[in-house]
């Protein structure tokens, strides 16, 4: 389990990190609305930059979203199956699914990057240009680090279904869901013994 806690220990880094983004995103954009509306003379370069921030946030976001247990799923069903069961249907998913799907994309996305690269590509979408071969590069580095979590969430399906019990996670932040769930078993718990 050393492995899985190595790898959600990066993506988590890496997704923390990269989260301030939403900071510089919501100022451009603010800066842009401001000097577009009040100033009357739109900036040149808030349209690229909003869009590579947006875009580094969402390939990002993947796989701490994934170490972290919290893509949707239809929960209403899979949350009262035993573990088990839980672990083999993921199983399942993730070699049907998720590996194809994350090793498309890296496939297709290393010569993506490449050729932006070498052609040193600069936006065409405002006057300026900037350069955005870095912002195409993150393709594949967000499929490997999707490709890595998803190693990580095999083993804890098999570990599952050796024990019948899910691994522990890192912790970091839960929905208000699962907070509110595990509040309501143990009154229940609570009752029932009293």
């Amino acid at each position: 389990m050393r492995f899985v806690y190595l790898i959600d220990r990066i993506n988590t880094f890496i997704g923390k990190t990269v989260a301030w983004a939403i900071l510089a995103l919501t100022l451009a954009v603010c800066y842009e609305v401001f000097s577009r509306y009040v100033l009357r003379a739109p900036t040149e370069w808030a349209f690229d930059a909003s869009y590579m921030l947006y875009g580094l946030l969402f390939m990002i976001a993947g796989p701490y979203t994934l170490a972290r247990n919290s893509h949707v799923r239809g929960d209403f069903l899979y949350r009262n199956w035993r573990p088990r069961r839980q672990a083999s249907l993921d199983l399942v998913l993730y070699f049907l699914f998720f590996f194809p799907g994350i090793l498309a994309l890296i496939y297709a996305g290393i010569p993506f990057s490449q050729m932006s690269w070498m052609m040193n590509e600069h936006s065409m979408n405002s006057p300026n240009g900037p350069p955005i071969y870095p912002f195409k590069a993150l393709i594949p580095l967000a499929g490997l680090l999707m490709t890595f979590q998803g190693i990580a969430e095999v083993i804890r399906c098999i570990h599952c279904l050796r024990t019948g019990e899910w691994p522990q996670r890192l912790h970091d932040v839960e929905e208000t869901e699962k907070r509110i769930l595990e509040e309501a078993e143990q009154q229940g718990l609570t009752k029932g013994t009293i």
